[in-house]
């Protein structure tokens, strides 16, 4: 595993949620931006905050898995939201909890929530870009 998740001292500690990732391996792994797309191409959630995290956080595993890796391996997530409010915070974890749950993924790895007045289609709420570290 090339990538060590930490919270150091000094920072807030959550217990979903890392503060730093520490990377060793030796290969860079950039995925696009994942929208809330089944495998056909079809929006998943359509006015769901919650479901289309969950259906981005899973399109990132299934990218990860393609490559033979999977989200222990990832370094930074960098999350895309339309029109974000704090109030929708509940939302965007219930997502990613449900997600982390199928994905055995525990604690999440670091990130960037960012608000945005758009996407790619009107449909999508979200939009989750990964960076991992493979040996």
């Amino acid at each position: 595993m090339a990538i060590s998740l930490v919270n150091p001292t000094g920072l807030p500690e959550i217990d979903a949620y890392r503060q730093v990732s520490i990377a060793t391996g030796s290969k860079l792994v950039f995925i696009a931006g994942q929208v809330a797309w089944d495998a056909e191409g079809r929006t998943v959630g359509e006015g769901d905050l919650a479901t289309q995290v969950e259906q981005c956080y899973l399109n990132i595993g299934t990218a990860l898995a393609g490559i033979g890796s999977s989200f222990d391996d990832v370094a930074k997530l960098t999350v895309y939201v339309v029109d974000w409010t704090p109030d929708k915070m509940p939302l965007f974890v219930e997502g990613v909890a449900r997600a982390s749950a199928k994905l055995g993924v525990t604690p999440v790895p670091p990130g960037t929530l960012l608000g945005v007045a758009a996407l790619d289609v009107p449909d999508h709420l979200v939009e989750v870009e990964a960076t991992a570290v493979i040996d």
